[in-house]
């Protein structure tokens, strides 16, 4: 692959077709701690194995 896959596999290009399951909003990514971020939530997802895993109950809530 070309330089879209960052971190185990994920792929930035997913971006384009994720949103938020609680407020289908739009996500952006921290590649740091490999989330997925929803700042209209106050929740991050977490990304496992290159795989977002997008269940609020899985969240961590984002801490002001």
């Amino acid at each position: 692959m070309t330089g879209t896959t960052e971190g185990p596999g994920f792929d930035r290009r997913m971006l384009e077709a994720l949103i938020c399951p609680q407020t289908q909003a739009t996500l952006s990514y921290d590649a740091d701690k490999q989330e997925l971020v929803s700042t209209a939530a106050g929740l991050a997802y977490p990304i496992r194995n290159g795989i977002p895993v997008l269940l609020v109950d899985e969240a961590r809530a984002l801490q002001e």
